[in-house]
C-alpha cells in the first residue's frame, strides 16, 4: 500500500424520524471520527426515508465508489424496519435467518420473555452476511462484502463500532492541528488558497464565528503526514503575521 492510497467510506442514514426532525442525528460525528482513526475518510452522507427503492438505489450507488458503506437505522423488530430486505433487493441475494444471531437473540431474551415473531426479526440477515457483535442488546450488526449495516441508537452504533475496532484496511490517519486569528475570513481568503496549494498533502479549513463584537476564524489544517501539517501550519502562521494579524495557537 502506498503512502497517497486513501480509503473512503459514505453512510446512508436511514429513517423517517431523522427527516421529520423528530429525532436529531448524532451518528455521522461518531462514525466520521471513528473512520479517522481507522485511516479512512467519510467521503459523503445521505439521509433517506424509510422507503426501499431509496435505500436500495442508494446501496448500489455509494458501494460502488467507496472502498466502504455504512448504513445506520432500519434493523430493529418493527415492520418498518426494512433496512435489511432493501440491502437484500440491492445485491439480488434473499433474507434469512442467520443461525448464530438468533442463538444470540435466544440467550438474550431467555429471561425476558423469550423471543417471538418481532425479536426474531432482529436476526434476519442478507444471505451471506457476517454478524457484527454487539455488546450493549442481543441484536447484532451485519457485514456483507463492503458494507456495514449498523443500529440508529448511537450508543448501540458505538458498541458496534468498537467490535469493528482494527478490522477495516485504511491508509494513515489523518491528523489536524487548529489556529485561530482575530479576522474577517474574506481578507484571508488568497492566503488560505496560496498556503493549501503550495502544501499539497494538507487541507485548509475555515470556521468564521462572530464572537465579543468582534469577527474571527478559525482554521484547521489537515494532513496524513505530521511533517507536512508542521510545514503548512508554520506557513499560514506566517502569511497572517505579514498580513498584520497574530495567529492563537490552538483556536479561538
Amino acid at each position: 500500500m502506498t503512502a497517497s492510497r486513501i480509503w473512503t467510506a459514505a453512510l446512508i442514514v436511514i429513517g423517517d424520524e431523522i427527516l421529520s426532525g423528530r429525532t436529531q442525528d448524532k451518528n455521522i460525528a461518531q462514525i466520521a471520527t471513528w473512520l479517522q482513526v481507522q485511516g479512512i475518510r467519510l467521503a459523503e452522507v445521505r439521509v433517506i426515508a424509510d422507503d426501499m427503492d431509496a435505500i436500495a438505489e442508494a446501496v448500489n450507488i455509494l458501494r460502488a465508489r467507496n472502498d466502504y458503506l455504512f448504513t445506520t437505522g432500519g434493523i430493529g423488530p418493527t415492520h418498518d424496519d426494512i433496512t435489511v430486505d432493501a440491502i437484500a433487493a440491492a445485491l439480488g441475494v434473499e433474507v434469512v435467518i442467520h443461525p448464530e444471531a438468533r442463538a444470540t437473540l435466544e440467550r438474550y431474551y431467555e429471561t425476558k420473555g423469550g423471543i417471538n415473531e418481532g425479536r426474531l426479526r432482529i436476526a434476519r440477515v442478507p444471505d451471506g452476511g457476517e454478524l457484527i457483535p454487539n455488546k450493549m442488546s442481543g441484536a447484532p450488526g451485519i457485514k456483507l462484502g463492503n458494507i456495514f449495516i449498523m443500529a440508529g441508537v448511537p450508543h448501540i452504533t458505538a458498541g458496534m463500532l468498537d467490535a469493528l475496532t482494527g478490522t477495516l484496511e485504511g491508509g494513515a490517519p489523518l491528523i489536524a492541528e487548529q489556529i485561530g486569528c482575530w479576522t474577517a475570513e474574506s481578507e484571508v481568503a488568497e492566503l488560505l488558497r496560496e498556503t493549501e496549494k503550495a502544501h499539497e498533502d494538507c487541507q485548509i479549513g475555515s470556521y468564521p464565528f462572530f464572537r465579543e463584537g468582534r469577527t474571527g476564524a478559525n482554521f484547521v489544517v489537515r494532513s496524513t503526514e505530521q511533517a507536512s501539517l508542521d510545514a503548512c501550519m508554520e506557513a499560514l502562521k506566517a502569511g497572517l503575521r505579514e498580513l498584520g494579524f497574530d495567529p492563537v495557537d490552538g483556536g479561538i
